[in-house]
């Protein structure tokens, strides 16, 4: 385990450091997005999903869901009130990491990153299942019940949807990637 002790370079370091900046810069942008299309909305209709807001059209969407029987889309149901302290906790441990340039707590973060990404996306395919699966039965127009894909293409009645990654996202990505490379650059 000699080489999980060694320190990290500095060049490392400041990478980890601009892996920090990538992440606490990720709030202020979208993570996700849903943009949906239908001959009565051709300029398309709008879920816009940051850490911890919705924007968007979500009050046309919610009336429009209504006919379908489907719980209304709203900050509480994505559980986005916790999710800015959870990235601000982990843009503080890539802090710390760069400051203990220590090998072993970058592994640690590494895994945190994995863990919390999986269950992140775990996460939002629950809530779309929710949602897509609990229809109501009281509903006017009643159809079958589906999951909204997390990425991709999807169609329900005459609504093609689409779902997005958000530039937030990305810039997480590119921070989890900067956290890589010093396993590579460090690796003797």
């Amino acid at each position: 385990m000699k080489g999980t002790t060694k320190k990290l370079s500095v060049v490392s370091s400041l990478l980890l450091v601009t892996s920090t900046i990538l992440i606490v810069i990720s709030l202020f942008f979208p993570w996700w997005k849903m943009v949906f299309v239908a001959p009565q909305y051709p300029e398309g209709l709008n879920i816009i999903v940051y850490p911890n807001k919705l924007e968007g059209e979500i009050d046309i969407v919610n009336g429009l869901n209504h006919y379908i029987g489907m719980a209304n889309f709203s900050e509480k149901n994505f559980q986005l009130a916790y999710l800015p302290y959870l990235v601000g906790g982990l843009a503080a441990l890539t802090l710390l990491t760069a400051l203990l340039r220590k090998k072993s707590i970058l592994f640690g973060l590494i895994g945190i990153f994995v863990i919390g990404g999986g269950l992140g996306v775990y996460d939002l395919h629950h809530a779309l299942k929710k949602f897509g699966t609990n229809l109501s039965p009281e509903a006017p127009i009643k159809m079958d019940p589906f999951v909204p894909p997390i990425l991709g293409h999807n169609t329900v009645a005459n609504f093609q949807t689409n779902s997005l990654l958000g530039l937030g996202t990305y810039l997480v990505i590119a921070a989890f990637i900067l956290l890589l490379i010093p396993l590579w650059k460090d690796r003797k």
